[in-house]
């Protein structure tokens, strides 16, 4: 259940955009809505207080366009990257959304992405909105599984969601080098959650597909034109080095960060 969410107020919209195709669902209506914006710190009193009335204006703007009661706003100074993390763990977020430029590989290092640093960094469910994609009213779930990853989180969000959308569809999609075996209705990796479907009644589709998990997932989200894309990314390091690099994320080498970075649609990144 998504009781908590942070908003990243942007700049492009895209962010406050999808929340409000979230908040068409009945089972997102209910949450407390905490917009956050973050001001770098500036050493010039007339620039500092320009900056100031510009993001201020910003939350209001976002403020206005959520049809929402429980919305307040933050507004803070400092590094965006490190404040978005602290932000989420003061108020407990169940969900971090964010805009993204889906910076590729390296380039997210060298020109300091937040949404990249969140990602890595950050232990809770965030929803990545690309700057150049169209958003659309959610009716279309895609949940990505692996038979070498289990996919609770990312079942459990997807069958809350589709519980309260009329007419949607709830599609399943494994890939991997173990899919692609059977007839997706047969394909084991799916057959719990392909139960879940039936027993809530839910209009679904089942895909399992062979080769690159990252490449045929987001190639079988942009066919199924997904409206949302969810995939359980788990935290894989030690508390001991939460601050250090996790170099086969910043690289692209796992299927999250690649498919957060080329997927057609939103990504929510499910964790525990």
């Amino acid at each position: 259940m998504i009781n908590k969410i942070l908003l990243a107020a942007s700049s492009t919209g895209k962010a406050e955009e999808m929340l409000q195709m979230l908040l068409k669902i009945e089972s997102f209506q209910a949450a407390s809505i905490t917009i956050l914006n973050v001001m770098p710190q500036s050493r010039n009193p007339e620039q500092a207080g320009e900056q100031q009335t510009e993001a201020e204006q910003l939350l209001e703007k976002a403020k206005a366009s959520l049809p929402a009661a429980k919305v307040t706003t933050l507004l803070r100074q400092g590094d965006a990257k490190t404040v978005v993390c602290e932000v989420a763990d003061e108020i407990e977020a169940d969900l971090i959304i964010m805009g993204s430029r889906g910076l590729k590989r390296l380039q997210s290092i060298l020109q300091n992405s937040v949404s990249q640093y969140v990602f890595q960094l950050s232990s809770r469910s965030m929803l990545l909105v690309k700057d150049d994609i169209f958003i659309t009213r959610i009716n279309r779930i895609m949940v990505a599984f692996n038979s070498d990853n289990p996919s609770d989180k990312s079942l459990s969000l997807a069958l809350e969601l589709m519980r309260d959308i009329p007419g949607g569809e709830l599609l399943l999609a494994h890939t991997g080098k173990k899919a692609g075996k059977t007839e997706p209705e047969a394909d084991p990796v799916l057959s719990e959650a392909i139960a879940a479907a039936k027993r809530l009644n839910l209009k679904y589709r089942c895909f399992s597909q062979g080769g690159d998990p990252s490449r045929e997932l987001c190639q079988l989200a942009e066919s199924a034109q997904a409206n949302l894309l969810i995939l359980d990314s788990p935290e894989r390091r030690p508390s001991i080095a939460q601050s250090l690099p996790d170099l086969d994320r910043l690289l692209g080498a796992s299927v999250s960060d690649y498919v957060r970075v080329n997927a057609a649609c939103p990504v929510l990144l499910a964790r525990s």
